[in-house]
């Protein structure tokens, strides 16, 4: 049988930049209105938002963590969605700050937070569960960046993600602005199989959910070159979101080193439709320790501020509306159906559902395993 395909999914949405294009649906109309906006619009938005703001991981009522827990129950019982940033310690070059990744995420999460709170419900947000991060294999012997083995990303992961189950956080989005996506990955596809438990689980690696918003054009704001590591795109972010962490007198310049010709493996975001994302292979370019010992790939000397609005703007509004779209779906206390997201029994998981401490209610510590992966 021929499946016929609706209108909206033979249609694109173009810009004025012919490389530039997106989908005919509420994310692409979102972001083609992101990059229509003047600057005064842009700052508007950013403005309800509150960026620029000092970092709220200290501040009491802004993550699970430092609220009282009396309080946060009744936010989770409004809404159960929870973002948690993720990041790492990594050198990213004199001038910027060794934690730069996870507070970039961290900055991103606590504006889509004070967003909410105004506008809709308030989003929950989790402490950063990866203060150290997985690693490439290239980051071997950098000084300033510290690698955690792969098992121990995967297992914080998911044990992070049961703890959150159980206490009724249903809904976990990981906010992701590191080289260790296939390892966070890993980690929702094993808490799934071993676990089998309803709810939505994503990681989203910001940087390239909105990818066309770090492709170099003749915007006036925009980058001029493409994102790489520790470059004008990070530098920028980093000179907008905290820009008390960089002190640009220290900046320096430096490119990497390919030892195969150009075109089979991406860049970070992705930009040139490339066959090889710059995860999937190592040997086709030096090591960082060899050929970027500065810890930079890129020209942070261009960096500025302006220069990231406009993707700043739309990872907040797509944050934004990923969270409406999941709370209209399935309000708080809700879950997708049992039994067509696992082979769980819909009656055996009733007791589970329940709001954690409610009668009837059974920890996840209570819970048959099943399955090949019962064991782990």
């Amino acid at each position: 049988m021929k499946i016929q395909l609706n209108e909206s999914e033979k249609k694109w949405i173009r810009t004025d930049d012919p490389n530039i294009l997106f989908e005919e649906n509420e994310v692409g109309r979102l972001k083609k209105e992101v990059w229509d906006m003047t600057e005064d619009q842009l700052d508007e938005v950013l403005l309800e938002y509150g960026i620029p703001s000092a970092p709220e991981l200290g501040v009491a009522g802004t993550y699970i963590q430092n609220t009282p827990r009396a309080v946060q129950i009744e936010k989770r019982r409004r809404d159960d969605i929870v973002f948690v940033p993720l990041g790492c310690t990594e050198n990213h070059g004199l001038h910027n700050n060794t934690g730069l990744d996870t507070f970039m995420c961290s900055q991103i999460v606590e504006g889509v937070r004070r967003y909410t709170k105004k506008h809709s419900q308030e989003v929950n947000l989790a402490f950063p569960p990866l203060n150290y991060g997985g690693h490439p294999y290239h980051h071997i012997g950098m000084p300033g960046t510290v690698i955690m083995p792969e098992e121990v990303v995967k297992e914080t992961l998911i044990y992070t993600m049961l703890g959150l189950w159980n206490d009724g956080y249903r809904k976990i989005i990981f906010i992701n602005n590191h080289g260790h996506l296939w390892m966070i990955e890993s980690a929702i596809q094993e808490f799934c199989k071993r676990y089998q438990l309803p709810g939505i689980f994503r990681v989203i690696d910001w940087h390239r959910a909105v990818r066309e918003f770090f492709y170099p054009t003749s915007d006036e704001l925009s980058l001029e070159t493409h994102f790489v590591h520790a470059d004008e795109a990070e530098t920028s972010v980093a000179l907008l979101m905290f820009k008390e962490m960089v002190d640009m007198q220290y900046v320096q310049d430096k490119l990497g080193e390919s030892l195969l010709p150009d075109g089979h493996m991406d860049k970070s975001v992705d930009p040139f439709r490339r066959p090889c994302r710059w995860s999937e292979g190592e040997g086709h370019a030096a090591i960082e320790r060899s050929a970027t010992p500065e810890g930079i790939v890129g020209v942070p000397s261009q960096s500025d501020a302006r220069k990231a609005k406009r993707p700043i703007v739309a990872i907040l509004k797509y944050l934004t509306l990923l969270h409406d779209q999941i709370l209209d779906a399935y309000p708080a206390g809700t879950v997708p159906p049992v039994d067509k997201v696992s082979l769980r029994d819909p009656k055996e998981m009733e007791p589970f559902l329940k709001e954690p401490l409610s009668e009837g209610w059974k920890s996840i510590d209570e819970l048959p395993r099943m399955g090949v992966f019962e064991h782990l």
